[in-house]
């Protein structure tokens, strides 16, 4: 099964934070495909970031939001708890302790109607499903559809949504769970056994994630059924990327070579390189809910950045990060070709007959 957006098998998954137009626009002239984070972005920036990827690169382009329910449900217990525990590294960093916690904003809806406006080839989406009279205007715009499942559950539903494909997204990949069935500690499938079981479920175009560091994996995600593999952590020391160099340095580390997931940072459950902030806090009442965790931790986060200090610092990497590789992303993206090949080869002559 071949998509008319896919040249390459090579998808950049959508890292807020690393891909910037920039990155997105390196990945898809050298052949693979960019998604443009927007689940952080205000309408109108997606408007102006879009406009400009499309005056980076002639090539089809992705968009990803967040789906969320809005208006959000305030825990206002555990709200004011994490607020109060985060005090102790805005002291530490320098930086004023506000009185009234950060809100989040409540802009979904003014989101879908950005993307819908601005018209991309792909809009991709985790967190859930929207909702159905959404999706048929996506239909209607002939905007291809993917969802985010981590379990065949969650592939089910959204295949009875009406998407087009599907990402399955296995245990081992970086950053937020996109899990919205059951509970995170429930859905903890691994690639290797999730792609084939969600390609059987569905039918549908399955574009693999987890784990996915070099060719091999991108070959492995081919055996498995999948039309391509996304990567996202092997992009985040591309030249494009836009991270802090407190990050970079961790990926380049010792350190990479262990992750865990956590909801310290944003109120949901993302896979990340360990530091003070995830071993510190422990208690879950010191976690309010996402978005507003995420809302309420984005100044300690970005002074954590701007000092060049990791500690507090959301590193999201996935369990194959010790394999990232510092190099321009059209360098990156050949190499994840070159490999996948070889790789398939030096399979072939393996099985009997």
């Amino acid at each position: 099964m071949s998509l008319a957006f896919l040249d390459l098998p090579i998808v950049l998954a959508p890292t807020a934070g690393a891909a910037t137009v920039d990155l997105v626009a390196a990945v898809s002239e050298a052949g693979g495909f960019g998604i443009l984070p927007c689940a952080y972005s205000a309408p109108d920036q997606i408007l102006r970031d879009v406009a400009a990827l499309r005056a980076a690169t002639r090539r089809p382009i992705g968009v990803n939001l967040f789906v969320e329910q809005q208006p959000y449900e305030r825990d206002h217990a555990r709200i004011a708890s994490s607020h109060a525990a985060l005090r102790r590294y805005r002291d530490e960093l320098g930086i004023p302790h506000p009185d009234v916690p950060a809100a989040p904003p409540e802009h979904y809806a003014r989101q879908i109607e950005a993307v819908l406006e601005a018209r991309p080839d792909v809009f991709t989406f985790t967190f859930g499903i929207p909702e159905a009279d959404v999706l048929a205007r996506f239909r209607e715009a002939g905007i291809f559809t993917l969802g985010t499942a981590t379990t065949v559950g969650e592939a089910r539903a959204l295949r009875d949504a009406g998407v087009d494909g599907i990402f399955a997204q296995g245990s081992e990949a970086g950053a937020h769970r996109g899990t919205f069935l059951a509970p995170v500690e429930e859905s903890l499938v691994g690639t290797l056994a999730l792609v084939p079981q969600v390609v059987d479920a569905t039918g549908l175009p399955v574009i693999a994630a987890g784990g996915i560091g070099d060719g091999r994996g991108v070959a492995a995600a081919l055996a498995l059924g999948a039309v391509a593999a996304a990567l996202g952590t092997s992009f985040l020391l591309a030249r494009e990327s836009a991270i802090a160099p407190a990050y970079r340095a961790a990926l380049k580390s010792a350190r990479a070579e262990h992750t865990m997931l956590t909801r310290v940072f944003s109120g949901r459950s993302a896979r990340g390189i360990p530091n003070r902030a995830t071993a510190e806090v422990r208690d879950p009442e010191d976690v309010a809910p996402y978005p507003f965790q995420n809302a309420m931790t984005r100044d300690v986060r970005n002074a954590s950045a701007a000092t060049g200090n990791a500690e507090f610092l959301s590193l999201w990497a996935g369990q194959a990060a010790a394999l990232a590789r510092e190099a321009p992303a059209a360098e990156i993206v050949a190499s994840l070709v070159r490999e996948a090949r070889a790789a398939l080869d030096a399979a072939r002559p393996r099985i009997p007959g």
